[in-house]
């Protein structure tokens, strides 16, 4: 975890970077991603079987997440 709902992330084949989260600090229609709003539930991610996931049932495609890492080193997550 990094501070700011940033993530640093790391793929098997070492490609690294950050996932910026903190757009959904401002976002008014998140979904399932309404909770991560909350630090403390942002904070529980965690990986299931290479998938970052959270609790309450949100995840992000890790397919999507390589793309933009490899590509940018980093990836500001649209909400």
């Amino acid at each position: 975890m990094l501070p700011d709902h940033r993530l640093a992330v790391t793929f098997m084949d070492d490609t690294n970077g950050i996932v910026d989260f903190s757009a959904i600090l401002t976002a008014t229609e998140c979904g399932v991603f309404e909770a991560l709003k909350d630090k403390a539930c942002f904070d529980q991610a965690r990986l299931d079987l290479g998938v970052v996931t959270w609790p309450n049932g949100a995840d992000m495609d890790p397919a999507w997440m390589y793309e933009q890492i490899r590509t940018n080193k980093s990836w500001s997550v649209p909400f």
